[in-house]
Parts: structure tokens; sequence; C-alpha cells
């Protein structure tokens, strides 16, 4: 694999910025998705009266299918054509969500939410590798990337504003339903300014291995989940991790003899590479993962309202948005190991600054520990983008932009499954409630702050406020935990990035 300059850029076309806000709006929306459900909680809780396995399940099954699809969408796209894909996955898109939207139960809301991911796979690779063929000096690619990786960071954080605006004045369903004018814009916008691109010698489309690929990720991802759920006690948990595991690395030795794999997996070889994968994985993780307390935080603990609420989660978009834009410019300049190192040092102190700031009053401390968090993810994640994109051939773009859209979903799934499961367990054991409640009232109030809020209106006043204080203190323990847990993580993955990754600028691969 030869390493060249990248040939020199064509002349600045009002199209080509176009549709770089054509495939931004794709990801901000594909991203909001991540989140937006979260300050609808208490909203779903009293509508659809889920458990608490549901709940999680409501919240990251959408991020659970985009991983398990995006390695077959990204090559389909390469094969296809990743404008059609973007298109056809645009429609199905809005198309989810006006289900999802209308979901009569929990057990619906899950199916809605699985068929979006189903759509969301087709849109995040293919929006990464359009840029690759758009944006062919190194320069202005690394620039629309910093854009794509500051939209695809601050829709996280965004995700909950746009909820807590709707919710103000709509039922918990417009945050989905938002969707489909949305995609009807980048549907027609799409047609007119996207230019085709797609691999000219593709090869065949390996059905097994794509069904490996899907089989692998989901059966990794459900005995993780169930294992931080549920304890370490599930057989069929450890059944579906060995299960996943043996099936992926069936898959890696299929895609190491193929003639045209879904992704050369040799390409992990590479640190610039693999080592950014990681990074972005770590980095999504505990971004997902602290904004699923702090939004229950602001709502059940605080008290404000979804609108205020949100409009407090800005200081992480707002510090993504910058480091993004800031990093971009430096990415040819600056090694990938100082860059992401250092990314994931600030991710981190962010995390450790949102473990003290969750019990301190007013929105200072933590609009400050979350800006840190922002800044720190949005600079990991430009700069990893780049440098897979960089390491692939422009043909085999969409299968390596699916690789970095695999690790982007499953870190954020994994981070509100494993810190949520982390935040549930503290919370059970934390929870200390007055003697002589009823057997159903004590059995929900140890489940979730979100269902003893709920019960406790079902006792008399003094007994109540009892209730909902030992909750909220409670629930303040088991955030505090699992922001201390991500921040290790974060530290940790720092330490790997300054190992691994290229001490000089990666130069992109032009064949």
């Amino acid at each position: 694999m030869t390493l060249a300059s990248a040939p020199p850029a064509p002349p600045v076309t009002r199209t080509r910025w176009a549709a770089l806000a054509v495939l931004s709006l794709a990801v901000l929306v594909t991203a909001i998705d991540m989140t937006v459900l979260s300050l609808a909680v208490p909203h779903l809780v009293e509508d659809l009266e889920p458990d608490a396995g549901q709940l999680l399940w409501i919240s990251d099954i959408y991020g659970f299918v985009i991983a398990g699809l995006l390695v077959t969408m990204g090559s389909l796209g390469d094969r296809i054509g990743r404008k059609r894909l973007l298109l056809i996955g645009s429609a199905a898109f809005a198309a989810a969500s006006a289900l999802a939207a209308f979901a009569p139960s929990a057990e619906a809301l899950i199916a809605g939410r699985a068929l979006m991911g189903v759509a969301g796979a087709t849109l995040m690779p293919s929006t990464l590798s359009l840029l690759r063929s758009t944006f062919v000096d190194p320069r202005e690619r690394t620039f629309a990337i910093g854009i794509w990786s500051a939209m695809a960071a601050a829709g996280a954080a965004v995700g909950p504003l746009v909820g807590g605006a709707l919710l103000e004045r709509f039922w918990w369903g417009s945050v989905l339903l938002i969707n489909v004018p949305v995609m009807a814009v980048i549907l027609v916008a799409g047609v007119l300014v996207l230019r085709e691109s797609r691999d000219p010698a593709p090869g065949p489309l390996d059905l097994l291995s794509a069904l490996l690929s899907v089989m692998g990720v989901v059966g990794l991802v459900y005995g993780l989940k169930k294992l931080a759920l549920d304890g370490l006690g599930r057989t069929d948990a450890w059944v579906a991790l060995l299960v996943g595991a043996a099936v992926l690395v069936w898959f890696v030795r299929r895609q190491l003899r193929s003639a045209s794999p879904l992704i050369d997996v040799r390409l992990f070889r590479i640190p610039a590479f693999g080592g950014a994968v990681a990074a972005n994985l770590v980095a999504v993780f505990g971004l997902m993962g602290g904004l699923f307390f702090v939004a229950q935080l602001l709502q059940l603990v605080r008290g404000l309202s979804p609108m205020q609420a949100g409009l407090q989660l800005l200081p992480l978009a707002a510090g993504a948005i910058a480091a993004a834009l800031l990093v971009s410019g430096r990415a040819h300049r600056t090694s990938p190991r100082a860059l992401v190192g250092g990314g994931l040092v600030l991710a981190s102190l962010g995390m450790l600054a949102l473990a003290v700031a969750e019990g301190v009053e007013g929105p200072w401390a933590l609009g400050a520990a979350m800006l840190a968090l922002g800044a720190g993810v949005g600079a990991t994640m430009t700069v990893t983008a780049d440098s897979v994109l960089a390491a692939v051939p422009p043909a085999k773009a969409g299968a390596g932009a699916a690789v970095n859209e695999t690790a982007y979903e499953l870190g954020g799934a994994l981070g509100i499954a494993m810190l949520g499961a982390v935040g549930t367990a503290v919370y059970a054991r934390s929870v200390d409630l007055p003697d002589g409640l009823p057997p159903e009232v004590l059995v929900a109030a140890s489940d979730t702050l979100g269902a003893a809020l709920v019960v406790s209106g079902l006792l008399d006043s003094a007994t109540a406020a009892q209730v909902v204080e030992a909750a909220r203190s409670a629930f303040i323990a088991g955030a505090r935990a699992s922001a201390v847990v991500a921040a290790g993580a974060l530290a940790v993955a720092a330490l790997v990035a300054a190992r691994t990754l290229p001490s000089r600028p990666v130069r992109a691969v032009d064949h």
C-alpha cells in the first residue's frame, strides 16, 4: 500500500460546500437521534410504563442496530453508489421515525427505534465517504471532516435541546416526528448537489460476511448489555458473548481469504487506522454515558423543564464544535498522537469534573465540566475520522467510514448500557427507603429514579418526600460512580493512543 500526497484540489465551487452542508445535516440528525429521547424519559415512563430493561433498550437499541449494520451498509454503498444509498436511507429514516413517533407501547417503540437504526446505518458511512470523494485536497478534506465531526459530536448534545423545545409544547413522539421534514430537505438537496461516488471494481457482495458481521456485533453487544444490567450470573449473556466472539473470528478469517472483503481487516495493523478507531470508540463511550445521566439529573433531580435542561447542555456542543474546528487547522502540522491523546485526557478531566459537579447547585460547575468533555471528544473525533479516511484507498472509503462509524455507534450504545448499568447498580445499593412501604412501591422505587418519582404520588406527602429525597441521593451516587468509571476508561485510552498512534501527521492513500 503506497502512501502519497492527494491530488490537487479542483477549483472551489459553491456545489462542493453545499454538499458539505447536506452531509453535515444528515449526520447531525443521525447523531441527534442518539440522545433526543433522553429528556423524554419521564414522559415515556408515564405514558408507556416501560420497566428498567425496556427503558435502556429504548435508549440504546437504535445505536446497537446501527453498529451491527454499518460495515455491511458501508460496503453496499461502495458497490451501488454512496449517494444512492444516502437517498434511500433518508427516505427510510423518515418513514421509521413516523412509525416510532406514534408507538402505542414500549415494545412498539423499541421496534420502531430498531427500524430507525437500520435506516441510520445507511446514512453514517455514506456521509463520511462522500466527504472523501468531494474534498480531494487534504487541507480542505480535514476542514470538512472537522465540520462533520463537530456535527456528530454536537448532535449528541443538541439532541436533548431539540427534544426539550418540542416537549415544552408537544407529546414525546414529536421528538421523532421532526425527522420527517428534515429528511425531506436532505432528499431534495441531495439529489441536486451531491455527486455519485462508488468503487469502480467492487466485486460481488459477500452476503455471508454481511450476516456474520451483524451476528458478531449484536451478539457481543447483547451479552455485554445483559451482564451489565442483570449481573454476571446470566447464562444467556455469556452464551451470546461467546457466540458473538466466535462469529467475529470467523468473519475476520473470511475477510482475510476473500478477494473482495467487506473490510480489509489488515488495515487494523496500521496504527493510524486501528488506534484511531479504538480512540473514537472510547471517546464516544464517555460522551454518551455522561449525557445519559446528566439529562436525567437536570430534570429529575434539579426539577428543570425539558427546555431549561436542554439549554444547560449547550456547553457540551460548544466545546465539541470549537475543538473540532481548532484541531482541523492543526492536523497537518501536529501528530495524531498528540491531538488524540490530548483530547482524551481533556475528556477524562471533564468526566471527573462532572462527578463533582453533579452534587453542586447551579449551572456553572456542570457547564464547565461539559465544556471540557465536549472539547476533548470533539478533538478526538475529528483527528480519528481524518486518520481512518486517509488510511484507506478512495474506492474503499465507504467500508473505511463504516468501521469508524461502527466505533462511534458502538461506543455510544455501550456508554449508555454499561455506564447506565453501573449507575443503576449503585442506585439499587444506595437507595435508603423508609420502612413500611407497600411492596409494589418498594420494588418500583428501588428500580430507578423515574419509577420512584411516579410511585411517590401514591403515598402521603411526608412519606413521598422521604422516598423522593432517598431516590435522588442514590441517583447522584450512581451518576458519580459512572462518571469516575468513564474517566478511567478515557485516561487508559489516552495512554494507549500515546503508544500506538503515529508521531507524524498522516498522509492519505491515493489508490
